[in-house]
């Protein structure tokens, strides 16, 4: 199994998850044109896409899903709470519920929706499973629960969030409420809490983990990888950084 970030943060949001030749989108927060080329930099067409996988309803993560989906006739997978979010966004689109989040196959990939809180009508991310690898995507989550930490303990490789730096919030220029919303038990991880996930997940499977979501103004690179480091540095665990503008490239488990 491989997988990509097409991009990560607050501009847009896009990853291709790939296996036997079948790849499945989650989310797709660009234009029609900023997807195909972001695509193309993977050698990927939206011929190859068996399916998007929308995580919630939040512009940066399905501005571009119905465009993408009706021009090329790709089937959608969305929560009943997301679409109720969208107002007939996909109306004219192939959609397929995510009913309680149960699980669901899409190719040879073995799909495990779960919930998370975070602000949005019924969020769900995703565990991808194929052959004995499993991949756990978690973004866009105010704080994890024992729930979260059972659905990706075992994974061979996680996309974790990591919005941003708590201090570097608090300074910032963003209205207190904001902050607020950022930072509360619905909002988003930031490198503390995703460092904190992590010490609950440690395992010798867990191989890589990619840091998604950053803030442009209230994180950075180099804090994530401070915070983050006394969990992986120990287990031999490889850690990558998702970009806003250039994702990441072909990654493997």
């Amino acid at each position: 199994m491989k997988f990509a970030a097409l991009g990560s943060g607050s501009q847009g949001n896009g990853l291709v998850v790939s296996f036997r030749g079948g790849a499945v989108l989650v989310d797709c927060g660009f234009s029609l044109a900023e997807t195909l080329r972001r695509l193309a930099r993977l050698d990927l067409s939206p011929t190859d896409l068996q399916g998007v996988l929308v995580t919630h309803e939040h512009e940066d993560h399905v501005g571009g899903v119905a465009r993408l989906a009706l021009k090329h006739k790709i089937p959608v997978w969305a929560t009943p709470g997301t679409l109720r979010g969208l107002e007939g966004m996909f109306r004219d689109c192939d959609l397929r519920l995510v009913q309680g989040y149960a699980r669901f196959q899409v190719g040879d990939l073995d799909i495990q929706p779960y919930p998370v809180p975070h602000d949005a009508r019924e969020p769900a991310q995703y565990v991808f499973q194929a052959g004995s690898r499993r991949l756990g995507l978690l973004t866009d989550v105010g704080a994890f629960t024992p729930h979260i930490v059972d659905t990706l303990a075992g994974c061979d490789a996680l996309l974790l969030e990591c919005n941003h730096d708590s201090a570097l919030l608090a300074r910032s220029r963003y209205p207190d409420a904001l902050k607020r919303r950022i930072s509360g038990n619905w909002g988003h991880l930031s490198n503390k809490a995703a460092s904190d996930l992590l010490a609950e997940l440690k395992s010798d499977q867990l191989r890589r983990v990619v840091a998604m979501h950053l803030s442009q103004e209230n994180n950075h690179p180099e804090l994530v990888r401070t915070a983050l480091a006394r969990h992986l540095d120990l287990s031999g665990c490889q850690l990558d950084v998702a970009h806003q503008d250039n994702g990441t490239p072909w990654l493997s488990i």
